[in-house]
């Protein structure tokens, strides 16, 4: 027998355990109910009402002026007690359209299930003139464990003459490309916002799609020239296993990034009239990781994003419309994992496509449809989570949701927020196939979930 063969073998073990993981991490993650600013010490901060800064009265979706508050860092005021410290709770009921193998958490049946899926807490204020910070940490209802969440951490300044216009000005440190992105077509803050952890998931995701999420931390620089053309540029690195553990997370949660990880940014806003705005952007991510650190090869990903989003808010009028949309796609150089047998191409590639329309009511009643579709290469061994060894997954989400409060005139206003809410996910094709896509013959409909939610902030 050749005598590098247990060592090939390992090699290949340790190549798709680490893979299996990033994309467990990545799922996960992607899963996750997606919260931001939308908390209620920003409101106590500002002296105004949640709806303020979000389309929805309470939620994650961001007004012109709640770019503007996040743009310079979290800096205004006006509020006369503000409280810099905040909570919010996540859960509902998750029912799929076949009972699931197996359940999808400890503790809960393969179907039907009741859960509390997140419990946070923030420190969400100003600190000096020119520097604020949001920080979350969450306790997961799934895991029955508590970890640090979002980070965002910055200074901003104004600057009237900057190559003779005005700007802003700031630096973000954050732990999650897009975290600190001012719109929602990026993956950290996309639509729906809130979504099930018992619900099943594609297997399959770009890496800038959360798969550095809490696992890495970076600091960008950026600037917002004549309220007009925005830039950002910076870079992560991988925390060490000693630091996940401070953080509350586990070795296994560490990815093995390769040095710095370049995050870019560039985004175009204008207006028309006072009622439609515009932004059309891109941005990318390039990561090196390594699936067995005991081998010095790595695999490569690189993403380029392109986004746009479009807000229509008339004068007076009690409807808004909101538009977003996103493609990213990745190059994957998996140096590393095809030496170790791990799949069955060099180089791989991967496209997710996704948009989404909302329309609120007076801010209190909310309709909304996404569409969301990913394709990448044929590699059996690689993207070995179906027959067809694509990661092809495509869908749609519909969602009502109905936010009493977060308004000006909102009891208890701004400590007293509740989203209720219905949402469909339905697939017409689940990693790689429509029907018996894993072998067992399961079909992608058989994932189609129905999800019942609450979301309170306090």
């Amino acid at each position: 027998m050749d005598s590098t063969t247990p060592r090939a073998w390992r090699l290949a073990a340790a190549a798709g355990a680490r893979r299996c993981a990033l994309a467990l991490l990545t799922l996960t993650l992607i899963t996750l109910p997606r919260i931001g600013a939308a908390v209620p010490s920003f409101a106590s901060q500002t002296g105004m009402p949640c709806s303020q800064c979000h389309v929805v009265a309470f939620g994650v979706a961001l007004t012109a002026y709640g770019r503007q508050f996040k743009l310079n860092g979290y800096t205004y005021g006006g509020g006369e007690r503000p409280m810099p410290l905040a909570a919010m709770v996540q859960g509902g009921y998750t029912h799929t359209s076949e009972a699931l193998p197996e359940p999808a958490a400890p503790h809960f049946a393969t179907n039907d299930n009741l859960s509390v899926d997140q419990v946070s807490v923030f420190l969400a204020t100003r600190l000096f003139d020119h520097v604020g910070m949001f920080a979350q940490g969450t306790y997961n209802g799934e895991d029955r464990h508590f970890s640090w969440d979002n980070l965002d951490v910055r200074w901003a300044m104004p600057v009237q003459n900057f190559f003779g216009t005005d700007a802003v000005v700031g630096i973000s440190v954050n732990n999650n490309p897009t975290v600190q992105d001012l719109w929602n077509s990026t993956p950290a803050w996309a639509y729906p916002y809130i979504s099930s952890g018992l619900a099943p998931g594609p297997s399959a995701a770009p890496v800038i799609s959360g798969a550095l999420a809490q696992v890495a931390l970076g600091a960008t620089a950026y600037t917002m020239i004549h309220d007009h053309l925005y830039l950002e540029a910076g870079a992560y690195r991988g925390l060490s296993d000693h630091w996940l553990g401070n953080l509350g997370l586990y070795p296994d949660n560490n990815i093995h990034m390769v040095g710095a990880a370049p995050y870019w940014r560039a985004t175009y806003q204008f207006t028309q009239g006072n009622e439609h705005y515009f932004s059309f952007g891109t941005f990318g991510l390039s990561a090196k990781l390594e699936p067995d650190p005991t081998v010095p090869q790595s695999d490569h990903f690189t993403d380029f994003g392109f986004d746009g989003a479009y807000q229509y808010t008339p004068t007076g009028g009690p409807g808004t419309v909101n538009i977003n949309a996103s493609v990213i796609h990745e190059k994957q150089q998996l140096d590393a994992t095809f030496a170790a047998g791990g799949s069955n191409n060099a180089t791989n590639h991967l496209t997710t496509v996704a948009a989404d329309l909302t329309y609120a009511w007076h801010q209190t009643y909310a309709a909304s449809f996404g569409l969301f579709n990913t394709t990448g290469s044929t590699d059996p061994t690689y993207f070995g989570f179906g027959t067809s060894g694509t990661p092809d997954t495509r869908g749609y989400i519909l969602m009502l949701e109905w936010v009493p409060f977060g308004k000006k005139d909102s009891w208890a206003r701004p400590w007293v927020n509740v989203r209720l809410g219905i949402q469909y996910t339905g697939y017409t094709r689940f990693d790689g196939g429509s029907s018996n896509y894993d072998g067992t013959g399961r079909s992608a409909g058989d994932n189609n979930t129905l999800f019942l939610f609450y979301w309170l902030a306090f």
